[in-house]
């Protein structure tokens, strides 16, 4: 079988890789000139980084079997995870259930309250239940207005702004529930993963096993159109780097792109599908990273509850993975989630960098602008998808109506958030959905 898949991302080159693998002819087509899709790298003080934060947790099993397959396994490293929150000025600790107790913006009661709604829907199994029901309905009957108002709310704010907030259906939270704990042994501290090579090393490995298989990944080459095939397979309408263009014929196509890209490929879709992507709605992400000569907080992963400041989290990977590995550098993300028209997402690297700097002392109360060393912006205009309620119904098929054309990408993970576990997951899934569909 000929397989084209679009899209060197972590679906993609899973897929290209199970399909290899299984003894299949596979050719990859990736329009950037990386590999790796949203977990892709640059340099930093010398070692790989992420443009967009990223880290494993124990249940991540898919990707975790797949980098002990590929012979990483010992590049893996489980740490101990710190979390907190930043309310009024003060930073919290959420590592222990103590912790939770001395969240004193919460009266004692609602503190307890908080703990045992979490509880609750963590040993929630059918996520079905609270489906059709919106996070913020279902945070304020269960853990009450205060719990919403001082910790839910401003999060979900945060994640999906003034406008989406509170259409997220209660099902996207039971998954962030129900992944977080997976990675905590009874009540003791949350372990998180980091293949010390960074995500790069993973990627690059995959892309040497599928051109040991014999098949190829093209960088630099845009998919124009996908154009059904009749008595053939689809085809696909090809740029090549050097401006080239061709049309390749294939036995099965996997479009790994968003929803709204797939849409521009294949313009003659059906209605019915058609109006599935057209309902999918994206956040874009904007991405501030700071390179300090010393530790911004003691803590790995902020949660920001405070509205007036303008980025939703700080991700301080080096309290995560020593600074050591960054040449000594300490390694900061503030992330965004903004729709593409917000004022944010327009600004440049500078006045960006203008914006966040006035309330990094709200961090750091000894914060000085002379502490970052190097910054860098990035920006991915489809990141985060609006999941509302009862989306199952309206979850798009993998199968689309164009014989022999499938798709993979974030929106098809539901209930769980994206992330690369399951985007390896759903690679594995479609190249055994493909090998099978032609048997």
């Amino acid at each position: 079988m000929r397989a084209g898949i679009i899209g060197a991302g972590a679906t993609g080159l899973s897929a290209a890789y199970y399909l290899g693998k299984a003894g299949h002819q596979v050719t990859v087509f990736e329009r950037a000139p990386f590999l790796g899709g949203q977990a892709s790298t640059f340099d930093v003080g010398g070692a790989r980084l992420e443009r967009g934060y990223h880290h494993l947790f124990t249940g991540d099993t898919d990707i975790l079997d797949l980098i002990e397959e590929i012979g990483l396994g010992p590049r893996m490293r489980f740490l101990d995870s710190k979390v907190g929150t930043l309310h009024g000025g003060n930073i919290y600790n959420f590592v222990t259930p103590m912790d939770l107790l001395k969240f004193t913006p919460l009266p004692l009661v609602d503190r307890i309250r908080l703990g045992l709604v979490t509880m609750m829907v963590q040993r929630m199994k059918d996520w079905h239940k609270v489906e059709h029901i919106t996070a913020t309905e279902w945070l304020r009957k269960w853990a009450g207005e205060k719990v919403h108002d001082v910790f839910w709310g401003p999060m979900l704010r945060g994640k999906f702004g003034q406008e989406y907030h509170d259409q997220i259906g209660m099902a996207w939270v039971w998954g962030k529930i129900h992944t977080r704990f997976a990675s905590r042994k009874g009540l003791g501290n949350e372990k998180l993963g980091y293949p010390i090579g960074s995500f790069g090393e993973i990627f690059d490995t995959l892309a040497e096993r599928i051109a040991g298989h014999g098949n190829q990944i093209h960088i630099g080459s845009e998919v124009e159109r996908i154009l059904p095939g009749k008595e053939v397979g689809p085809r696909l309408e090809v740029k090549a780097r050097s401006g080239e263009m061709s049309v390749i014929e294939f036995d099965a196509v996997l479009a790994t792109t968003q929803s709204h890209m797939f849409l521009r490929l294949a313009p003659d879709l059906p209605e019915g599908y058609r109006e599935k992507l057209e309902d999918t709605r994206y956040l874009a992400a904007v991405l501030l990273i700071l390179v300090l000569d010393r530790p911004l907080s003691h803590v790995y992963w902020l949660n920001v509850a405070d509205r007036s400041i303008p980025f939703v989290g700080v991700i301080e990977h080096t309290n995560l993975i020593e600074p050591e590995h960054y040449g000594g550098k300490h390694i900061v993300y503030l992330p965004n989630y903004v729709r593409r028209e917000d004022r944010l997402y327009g600004l440049d690297h500078e006045a960006l960098l203008g914006e966040y700097l006035p309330h990094l002392s709200k961090i750091n109360h000894d914060f000085d602008r002379s502490w970052i060393k190097e910054s860098y912006h990035h920006r991915v205009p489809a990141a985060q998808p609006i999941i509302g309620t009862g989306y199952s119904e309206r979850l798009p098929e993998h199968r689309t109506p164009i014989h022999g054309v499938y798709l993979a990408n974030t929106t098809q993970v539901y209930p769980e958030d994206r992330g690369t576990n399951y985007s390896v997951r759903m690679g594995r899934q479609l190249a055994a959905m493909i090998m099978g569909d032609r048997e």
